[in-house]
């Protein structure tokens, strides 16, 4: 079994090497097992061009790992040196208003420009050759946080010309690149893929199938990037590979990325993200202020357990208040020791707080650490000594089956922010909504792709997929929900006739859609309404649902359920709720801020509310966490 273990993210080479030995020192007597360290070090590891400053970084390892930790090297391809760009002047990204991006901060580099590319190769390479088969380095991090400030999508000159060479793989012949885009319309032809620009600065909205094709165009670039990482690091060492991703980053398929990589990791700001990326109303959020939203989190545990094929960790936990959100309160006392528990309960084997601590200098300098810039202990750090501590009592990592499976798919954001038809369609939102209802009815849910193995789970959910791969429904053992908006689109963004969904088994069509502003619910027959998108459905399915004015809400065939429009929290888990039911999956409502998870030994509980609650005769405190064996 693999274990259960902590760790940090340190930063030698912000310190004085004096200090290095007796910071070591203090994570282990933590408890802390892992530490990251070069994600943002080119600089001191090549100042000029071939100039190769490894003697402080051979000291750093030698240091953490004489006080017994194991080292995770991160690649430092996220922050390239300021010489980078007298070598690549057109290596930065452009922003979609035509701007470009410049130096001075971070991730200052444009994925698809083949020189910078090289060049990350070249200290990837070396890197390699130099520390791949050191013991002492017990991971490798590829780059940092792709995607972290909107840089997926670029609309640089490389951009362009590279969006060219894959459209012309893609589609073989201009021709057929009009015909799949549909470019008769508003005669929008091309003579040949040099003519071909990038969907932006248009008159009015491009063509949603060349939006939709650049958005793939751009996830495949991150992909190439990060490929080309873990071909040099998988010939030089035999240690795992990993890359943090973030919360709430749509703009590429982590599915693929994570393909190339051994586990997945992701960076955790409950309290960040309800100020900026949770959909919450305003009163849930100040509830929850302190801790993060209840189900945020999960979520992309979850979310992450999938992408890394059942391996997870996060390797940046928020310790204290972040310098980066709209409002950075403090966590509740407690909260860091829930979260790290909860990560671990939804399969994460590694928890690593960052930072070990806070900067005194540079973009950061609010962002919290477990050590105050004096040194001096911030609050989590007696929390994560907690958590070490009783990590001896339930060692081992993993997480029981989930009762249920979601379907999240990343092309069907990108389709649904081509083209929403609504300013309220958000798929994220939508995906969110329906695991909240799931983990609300105390289930244990686990993430898939499209293309995932959904079989042996008795209810699927698969909410506003675009474009479902063929033989989806074949593939399913139990119920399935699907809708609304599912297989609405093919690949290159068209209407499909046969009219969506077109699932095979199922005689039901959605002729007409309306996305619906804030006051204009459909009220459903049996309770709740839809809200922010409600479709008109015809066939012989059988109607399990209508709405009040007698138009179906609801179509089935055998075990696919269609549902055509977006559930209020009410209508939500009605339906939901009755899918278990009938499934045998079995429910309990819980209260407000109180979720659990399963391992394969235990129940865990958490309590993300203000208050103290009781459960199955137990009270569990405000940022509380209680775990029982099964």
């Amino acid at each position: 079994m693999t274990p259960r273990t902590l760790g940090t993210c340190y930063y030698p080479e912000h310190w004085p090497e004096a200090i290095w030995a007796e910071d070591a020192r203090r994570m282990a007597r933590t408890g802390l097992t892992w530490v990251r360290i070069g994600e943002f070090a080119w600089t001191r590891i090549e100042p000029a061009p071939g100039e190769l400053h490894w003697d402080w970084l051979d000291r750093a390892i030698g240091v953490l790992a004489d006080a017994g930790l194991k080292v995770i090297l991160g690649t430092p391809t996220a922050t390239p040196p300021r010489w980078m760009l007298d070598r690549h002047p057109d290596m930065l990204a452009v922003d979609a208003e035509g701007r470009t991006r410049g130096f001075g901060s971070r991730r200052h580099y444009c994925f698809s420009h083949d020189g910078y590319l090289d060049e990350c190769r070249r200290i990837v390479t070396l890197l390699g050759d130099r520390y791949g088969r050191d013991a002492r380095i017990a991971a490798w991090q590829t780059d940092n946080e792709y995607g972290c400030h909107d840089t997926v999508i670029s609309y640089s000159d490389a951009a362009r010309n590279g969006f060219r060479r894959w459209c012309a793989d893609r589609y073989g012949s201009v021709a057929a690149l009009n015909r799949a885009w549909g470019n008769v319309f508003w005669s929008m032809d091309y003579g040949s893929f040099d003519q071909i620009g990038l969907p932006h600065l248009t008159v009015t909205e491009p063509n949603p199938a060349h939006a939709m094709a650049f958005r793939r165009y751009s996830s495949d670039m991150v992909v190439r990037f990060n490929r080309a990482q873990t071909e040099i690091l998988r010939a030089a060492t035999d240690a795992p590979l990993l890359h943090n991703y973030m919360g709430r980053e749509l703009a590429f398929d982590h599915f693929a990325v994570g393909r190339d990589l051994d586990i997945a990791s992701w960076d955790s700001y409950p309290i960040g993200f309800l100020s900026d990326r949770t959909p919450a109303s305003a009163a849930r959020k100040a509830r929850f202020l302190r801790q993060g939203d209840p189900d945020m989190q999960a979520f992309h545990h979850d979310l992450y357990r999938g992408v890394g094929r059942g391996r997870m960790w996060v390797m940046e936990q928020q310790p204290g208040p972040v310098n980066w959100a709209p409002h950075n309160p403090a966590p509740l006392p407690g909260m860091a020791r829930l979260w790290a528990w909860e990560a671990f309960a939804h399969g994460a084997e590694v928890v690593a707080y960052f930072r070990w601590r806070q900067a005194p200098f540079g973009q950061e300098q609010h962002h919290a650490g477990l050590l105050r810039p004096d040194s001096a202990p911030a609050p989590a750090l007696t929390e994560a000594a907690q958590v070490a501590s009783e990590l001896t009592e339930l060692p081992t990592a993993g997480c029981a089956r989930g009762d249920v499976a979601l379907i999240v798919d990343y092309a069907s954001a990108w389709a649904w922010e081509t083209q929403p038809q609504g300013r309220d369609f958000d798929y994220f939102e939508l995906a969110f909504e329906m695991y909240r209802g799931l983990r609300a009815l105390g289930l244990n849910i686990d993430i898939l792709p499209p293309d995932g193995d959904a079989s042996g789970y008795g209810l699927v959910v698969a909410p506003g997929i675009a474009t479902l791969p063929d033989g989806f429904a074949a593939r399913l053992d139990g119920l399935a929900l699907l809708g609304p908006r599912t297989n609405a689109r093919d690949t290159e963004m068209a209407t499909p006739v046969p009219l969506p969904p077109a699932l095979a088994g199922l005689d039901a069509r959605v002729t007409m859609v309306e996305s619906l502003p804030p006051g204009a619910d459909r009220p459903l027959a049996p309770g709740g309404n839809f809200t922010r998108w409600v479709e008109d459905l015809e066939g012989d399915a059988d109607t399990v649902e209508r709405r009040s004015d007698g138009a179906a809400a609801i179509l089935r065939a055998g075990r696919v359920l269609y549902m055509g429009g977006w559930p209020d929290e009410t209508a939500r888990d009605r339906i939901l709720g009755g899918l278990c039911r009938e499934a045998g999956i079995g429910t309990r409502r819980l209260p407000d801020g109180l979720r659990l998870r399963d391992t394969e030994t235990h129940r865990f509980w958490f309590n993300y509310a203000p208050e103290p609650v009781t459960v199955d005769g137990a009270t569990i405190p405000a940022a509380g966490v209680l775990w029982v064996p099964h």
